[in-house]
C-alpha cells in the first residue's frame, strides 16, 4: 500500500500544484472584471446577509491515511461549535459524512469522493447544487473545509469562503480593472465567470484532497512497516532467547543423567 501510495501521490500532487497557478490567475481576473461592476449586478457578488451558514467538507472515502481524516474533521467539529449562524454541512467523501451523522450535524447533501483521478466534469453536480442554492436564498454564506497540501510531511486542514465572492479590489498585480474594455459588456462577462469560478474552487480543493490523502496514506503505511518490523525483530528475539533457554535446559538434563549414572 505503501509503493501503491507513492506512485500516485506524483499523479496527485502534480495535478494539485498545475492547477493552482489557473485557480490563483482566476482570482485576478475576477478582480478586474469587479472593479468596474457594481456588486449588485450579481448576486454572487452581494454582501454577506445574515442567514444559514453552509460548510463544504472535504474528506477520503477510505481509511489508512493516518490522522488526515480525523484532523480534518476535528477541525470541522470546532468551526461547527464556536459558529453562532444557523448551520448546514455538504460532505465530499464517506469518512466526513459518517462523522456528521454521528455528531447529528443537519446534512443539505453528501456525495461520495472522486476517486484517484478526479476530472473538472466531476465536480459540475456539486457546484450546480451549491450555486443554485445560494442564489435561491437557501444560504447567505458558503466556505469551502479541505486539507490543503504543503508537503508530503504536511497536510493542514484550511478553510475558506466560496460565496458570496469577495475580490481584491487594492490587489497590486494585473491591470486595473478600469483599463479593460469588455465585450460585451462586464456584467456579461462576470454572469459567464462565476459558475467557472465556483467549479475551479471546488475542483482544487478535491485536488488538495487527494493529494493529501496520497501523501498521509503513504507516511502511514511506511510507518507501519516499519512498526511491523520491529515488531518481527522483538518477537524474532524472545524467540530465540526461548529457544536458546529451552536447548540450555535439555542440556543441563542430559548432563545431570550423565553423571548419576
Amino acid at each position: 500500500m505503501q509503493f501503491v501510495a507513492a506512485s500516485k501521490l506524483r499523479r496527485a500532487q502534480d495535478a494539485t500544484l498545475a492547477s493552482r497557478p489557473y485557480s490563483d490567475k482566476l482570482d485576478e481576473v475576477l478582480s478586474d472584471v469587479a472593479a468596474v461592476v457594481d456588486h449588485e449586478a450579481h448576486p454572487l457578488l452581494a454582501e454577506e446577509q445574515e442567514g444559514t451558514r453552509l460548510i463544504v467538507l472535504f474528506t477520503s472515502d477510505r481509511g489508512m491515511a493516518g490522522s488526515l481524516n480525523t484532523n480534518t474533521i476535528r477541525f470541522a467539529m470546532q468551526e461547527i461549535t464556536r459558529s453562532e449562524d444557523e448551520l448546514q454541512v455538504v460532505t465530499v467523501g464517506r469518512k466526513g459524512t459518517a462523522a456528521m451523522r454521528r455528531a447529528h450535524v443537519p446534512l443539505a447533501a453528501s456525495f461520495d469522493g472522486y476517486g484517484d483521478r478526479p476530472s473538472f466534469t466531476d465536480i459540475l453536480p456539486l457546484a450546480r447544487l451549491i450555486g443554485d442554492d445560494f442564489l435561491a436564498g437557501e444560504f447567505s454564506k458558503v466556505h469551502l473545509l479541505y486539507p490543503a497540501f504543503v508537503s508530503t510531511l504536511v497536510q493542514r486542514p484550511e478553510m475558506k469562503r466560496l460565496l458570496p465572492v469577495k475580490p481584491n479590489p487594492h490587489r497590486d498585480e494585473g491591470i486595473p480593472g478600469g483599463q479593460f474594455i469588455f465585450e460585451p459588456d462586464p456584467s456579461r462577462v462576470l454572469e459567464e465567470l462565476m459558475p467557472r469560478y465556483v467549479a475551479t474552487r471546488l475542483f482544487q480543493a478535491v485536488l488538495e484532497l487527494t493529494a493529501s490523502e496520497q501523501s498521509s496514506r503513504m507516511v502511514a503505511m511506511r510507518n507501519a512497516t516499519d512498526n511491523a518490523q520491529e515488531l518481527i525483530d522483538d518477537l524474532t528475539l524472545t524467540y530465540n532467547k526461548v529457544r536458546q533457554a529451552g536447548i540450555t535446559n535439555e542440556m543441563i538434563e542430559i548432563a545431570t543423567g550423565a553423571s548419576n549414572v
